[in-house]
């Protein structure tokens, strides 16, 4: 029984904090988040009015805090502080700069809302964590560029930039974002171009200037996900049959390169891609274990890399 209400306690205190951070939250998802029923949800909320908790809403459209109510700050447990330590050392390596600075200070701020012990945990460990980043950092020329990309999808105003394409050449393009991601080490824009009048992605170390404009837009284009492929290259289907042996080896590597789907088999393992790069990328990453892989398909993937080796052939002089 004190169990049942200790798993109580921690519940509604975390629909709390969930109050706290969004606008809305509906009884619906928070019985999924926490794994129990809606009407177990329902019963929690009315014991955090019952607590004084101002809560504005009911069941069905959603619950929101009263505007302007103020709660203590939030204490953290000894697990999510040393969360937090690791995330600002893979911000430190991975953030574009315009974001890791907001990041820093928002660490600062939050580091002052530690207790002591708290305190004392970060200055002992922090030194202890480190990641190795053997990636070329792109040098950009406008130091603000993320933020402005996301405060125009928030508030749905076009951007206009000035983008210089990977020959050099330089063009002025109005873009409705639908968000950014990081890939191979840059990060990109995903956006619908009213010049193209189809979807595209930019590469944001190669804007040469950008700027919010006045202009809204209004069409709702969903997750950012739902676009990537239509906006890349032509996807191509690659089936491999691979050694088990070196498996191991692809762990890292494989999902970059589009994997799908793989399937034992007494032969090896079948790996299905679905790839942008068939010319270039996707060749190059085979070669490097092609003596433990077999090609099932397609056949152009065969001539590239008959290709490939040739060429290396010629260059060491190898007959």
């Amino acid at each position: 029984m004190q169990d049942h209400y200790l798993k109580k306690l921690d519940r509604v205190t975390a629909i709390l904090t969930q109050l706290q951070s969004k606008p809305i939250v509906r009884a619906q998802d928070l019985a999924e988040k926490f794994e129990v029923s809606v009407r177990t949800i329902y019963r929690d909320i009315k014991t955090l009015e019952n607590a004084g908790i101002p809560i504005v809403g009911e069941a069905g459209s959603g619950y929101s805090l009263m505007e302007g109510y103020k709660l203590p700050p939030v204490m953290f447990t000894k697990e999510e502080v040393l969360s937090f330590i690791t995330a600002e050392k893979l911000m430190q390596k991975f953030s574009h700069e315009s974001l890791g600075n907001h990041y820093k200070t928002a660490m600062e701020k939050l580091r002052s809302v530690l207790r002591n012990s708290d305190k004392n945990l970060i200055q002992n460990i922090e030194n202890q964590i480190d990641i190795f980043d053997y990636s070329p950092k792109s040098d950009d020329s406008i130091k603000n560029v993320i933020p402005i990309i996301l405060e125009s999808i928030a508030e749905k105003k076009q951007l206009s930039i000035e983008y210089q394409s990977v020959d050099g050449q330089v063009s002025n393009r109005t873009i409705e974002a639908v968000g950014i991601f990081y890939e191979f080490t840059y990060w990109y824009i995903m956006a619908f171009c009213t010049l193209r009048k189809d979807f595209r992605q930019f590469r944001v170390d190669r804007i040469l200037k950008i700027s919010k404009t006045e202009i809204s837009f209004s069409q709702e284009y969903g997750k950012i996900n739902d676009h990537r492929r239509i906006a890349s290259k032509t996807i191509t289907t690659v089936k491999l049959l691979v050694d088990k042996k070196i498996m191991g080896y692809l762990i890292n590597s494989k999902s970059y390169y589009g994997l799908i789907s793989e399937k034992e088999t007494e032969q090896g393992i079948e790996m299905t891609f679905e790839t942008e790069w068939i010319d270039e990328g996707f060749p190059r990453w085979l070669i490097t274990f092609a003596d433990y892989a077999t090609i099932l398909e397609p056949e152009l993937l065969k001539i590239k890399m008959k290709n490939l080796v040739q060429k290396i052939s010629e260059t060491y002089d190898i007959e």
